[in-house]
């Protein structure tokens, strides 16, 4: 499960087992949880996080997408 980045405590992170889904990312901080698919930035899941905090997050996946997409790709060997 490789750790992408740690930002203000949150962290956003593949997990390996996702290999047959479209690349997204998790993004976990104190028992609340995010998955975004990284290509539409389309939120799929959010476990516990308010609008405001969901914006901030949405920027960072934005800004770091295309080397996030690579990462998964390396990580996959797709």
């Amino acid at each position: 499960m490789p750790t992408l980045l740690i930002w203000h405590g949150y962290k956003f992170r593949f997990y390996a087992l996702d290999i047959d889904e479209p690349l997204h990312v998790h993004i976990v901080k104190d028992g609340k949880s995010l998955k975004v698919w990284l290509q539409s930035l389309e939120i799929t899941t959010n476990k516990g996080y308010n609008e405001r905090e969901v914006a901030r997050l949405l920027t960072v996946v934005a800004e770091r997408r295309d080397d996030w997409m690579g990462a998964w790709n390396d990580f996959f060997g797709v």
